[in-house]
């Protein structure tokens, strides 16, 4: 089929008001992968619908489209529906409208402007929407009615840490003289060297610190022998007389975190357990704050025991205000989510 027989049944369809989404699946059943695709069938159909009569292509002049017309604007806005990620370049060779055109219609007719792409934990549900603004506004009820204390509250969780640092693409730029190459950083291997720290803090600073030991999984009693018991331990000593009775404890839902041995465990001990909802990192003062901040300031070391020196090291030297500033900040965290009906939030605070 030639273009000329695609262009008239793109305009006999245009006309009678059928979007170019459908006209492009009858073409595509019609003709398979023969057919034209979704940004031309767009751009013919806003040019019929905009009084075009010809089929045929204009005789190119050599000088694109300077014409900020309801008919090119109808078609700049079509290209870039299609695909919200086109370069200037993309929609000058679609549309043949010149680059000053396309910035006044962009900019000035359509009032656009263009932003990266933001990275989201989980692509949520409604249900997932819903649970977190249940769970804060649960959670956040307790602390305004003074029935809990962020002084009460313990949290935490696991991450990997290698004992090479790279840096993030920012940290890693540096100044050249003229002539002088960009230096060189070695990326990762799957086989690096890196091992699993559980950290648990509450508003007075560091609780607990672990290192697994090389080939060991995180179960459920790994967890309550390695990560419980040593926290209770702890509270003990601070509070000798109550323990963990009436403390609040904090972790997300990792599987070994949720399992009924460390429910009880956490339950005999006296402890409540603060609720977490699913795929929600921005509500995690471990996520959002302190194990980013630890490998940020984090050198290379020759072995994880040293590692673990200069990680406990770091944790104590952090003032209290800082972990208390965190906590204060994970309310203010909840109460977002919450005005943010449940969805990511991150990229409002700033």
């Amino acid at each position: 089929m030639e273009k000329i027989e695609y262009r008239a049944y793109i305009r006999t369809r245009a006309l009678l008001g059928i979007p170019a989404t459908e006209i492009t699946e009858e073409l595509v059943i019609a003709h398979g992968s023969l057919a034209p695709k979704y940004r031309t069938v767009a751009k013919w159909a806003a040019l019929f619908l905009a009084g075009r009569e010809e089929l045929e292509d204009d005789p190119r002049s050599g000088r694109p489209i300077t014409a900020c017309t309801p008919a090119n604007i109808e078609l700049v806005r079509l290209v870039i529906e299609a695909d919200p990620h086109s370069t200037y370049d993309d929609i000058e060779a679609e549309t043949h409208v010149s680059r000053t055109t396309l910035q006044e219609i962009i900019h000035g007719a359509l009032k656009l402007r263009k932003l990266t792409s933001r990275w989201v934990p989980h692509e949520l549900t409604e249900k997932n929407r819903k649970d977190r603004v249940d769970a804060c506004t649960e959670n956040l009820a307790k602390f305004k009615e003074n029935k809990w204390r962020l002084c009460d509250v313990i949290t935490g969780d696991e991450s990997w840490f290698y004992l090479r640092q790279i840096g993030s693409k920012a940290r890693n730029s540096s100044w050249v003289a003229p002539g002088q190459n960009a230096r060189t950083v070695v990326r990762r291997d799957r086989f690096e060297p890196k091992h699993m720290y559980s950290v648990f803090f509450k508003t007075s600073g560091l609780v607990h610190i672990d290192v697994m030991e090389k080939g060991e999984a995180i179960t459920a009693q790994n967890y309550k022998v390695n990560c419980l018991d040593p926290i209770f331990e702890e509270m003990r000593k601070q509070r000798p007389k109550s323990g963990m009775k009436n403390m609040k404890f904090h972790h997300d839902n990792a599987r070994p975190h949720v399992s009924g041995v460390v429910k009880t465990h956490l339950e005999e001990a006296g402890a409540i357990i603060i609720r977490h909802p699913p795929y929600s990192p921005d509500l995690a003062p471990s996520d959002f704050w302190l194990f980013d901040m630890i490998k940020r300031n984090l050198d290379d070391h020759v072995d994880v025991q040293s590692q673990k020196r200069a990680i406990t090291k770091m944790l104590l030297g952090i003032p209290s205000q800082e972990y208390r500033k965190t906590f204060e900040k994970w309310l203010e965290r909840m109460q977002l989510c919450i005005d943010n009906k449940g969805a990511y939030f991150e990229h409002l605070i700033k």
